[in-house]
C-alpha cells in the first residue's frame, strides 16, 4: 500500500531498551493532496529512521504496512512505513538502492573471446 503527501510535522525521535536490545522509532505526520486533504501519523522503526533522513515540509511516497492490535478493549492502528521516495524535480527519487540491468559483459571468472 502507498502513501503520497506532504510531511507537515515530525514528532520527537523515541528510543528506548527492549528485550531484543535497544530500539528507535520516528513519527511523521504526513498530509495527503487531494480534495479533501488527510493527516496520517507515519511510524517509521530502527535503521530506517537515519536511512529515510525525511525533513519537514518534502514531498514524499511512502510504502506502507497498516497493523491493529486489541488493548483493553481498545483498538490501536499502526501505520509503519517500509519504504521511503522523496519527490525530485521530474518525480519520485528512491531511497532504495538502484538494481542495474544485466550486462552482456562475460562474467569475471570467464576469459574474454580475444
Amino acid at each position: 500500500m502507498e502513501l503520497e503527501g506532504k510531511i507537515i510535522q515530525i514528532n520527537p525521535l523515541q528510543s528506548g531498551e527492549g528485550k531484543n536490545g535497544t530500539w528507535k522509532k520516528q513519527e511523521y505526520i504526513v498530509e495527503t493532496k487531494s480534495q479533501y486533504p488527510k493527516k496520517v501519523c507515519v511510524t517509521v522503526w530502527g535503521d530506517k529512521v537515519d536511512q529515510f533522513n525525511l525533513n519537514q515540509n518534502e514531498d514524499v511516497k511512502l510504502s506502507i504496512e497498516l497493523e491493529s492490535r486489541e488493548y483493553n478493549g481498545r483498538w490501536y492502528t499502526d501505520v509503519r512505513a517500509w519504504k521511503a521516495e522523496k519527490s525530485g524535480g521530474s518525480g519520485f527519487d528512491s531511497m532504495e538502492p538502484e538494481i542495474l540491468p544485466p550486462t552482456n559483459d562475460p562474467p569475471l571468472d570467464e576469459a574474454p573471446p580475444f
